[in-house]
């Protein structure tokens, strides 16, 4: 099994000390979706929902998360984002919202967390949005497809 690295030699909890590592360029993608009744689904892609555009005000939201991932997640290193992209597709066949993000960053450390804040959070706005019409909805599969940069490599998701 492979160090856990957030914790030192007596267990105690700590920021991973990345000050010796190359900065290069990273990118990271997430997807998630919620699935809904299909009139909720219909509700939304008309923008009839009771509290507005829930595509747009979501978008923005999973957007504002993955700028703030630092102060959500404890240990999690603030990150220079050069860009954030949060999509969302109204998949009629599923009755589901399909989100996507993807974060580029040059820095020392990756940008996994930031993608899967912002697809995680616009779902959850996405729901908050919808809850008096649906309260059955479902947020599903949240998962990195993707990530470049780093010593690590590339990852890609099957």
């Amino acid at each position: 099994m492979a160090d856990l690295t957030h914790f030192d030699n007596r267990g105690n909890a700590r920021m991973v000390d990345v000050s010796g590592k190359d900065e290069t360029e990273r990118t990271a993608r997430a997807e998630a979706r919620v699935s809904m009744k299909p009139e909720t689904l219909s509700m939304i892609s008309e923008g009839r929902a009771g509290k507005g555009d829930v595509l747009g005000v979501a978008r923005l939201a999973g957007i504002m998360a993955a700028k703030k991932t630092s102060d959500l997640i404890p240990l999690c290193h603030p990150l220079p984002l050069s860009a954030v992209e949060v999509d969302l597709e109204c998949d009629a066949a599923n009755a589901a919202v399909i989100i996507t993000s993807s974060c580029r960053t040059t820095s020392r450390t990756g940008v996994e967390m930031e993608a899967l804040t912002a697809v995680s959070i616009t779902a959850l706005t996405v729901y908050d949005m919808c809850k008096s019409a649906d309260r059955t909805m479902t947020i599903e599969s949240a998962r990195l497809t993707f990530k470049s940069g780093g010593k690590s490599g590339t990852f890609q998701a099957d």
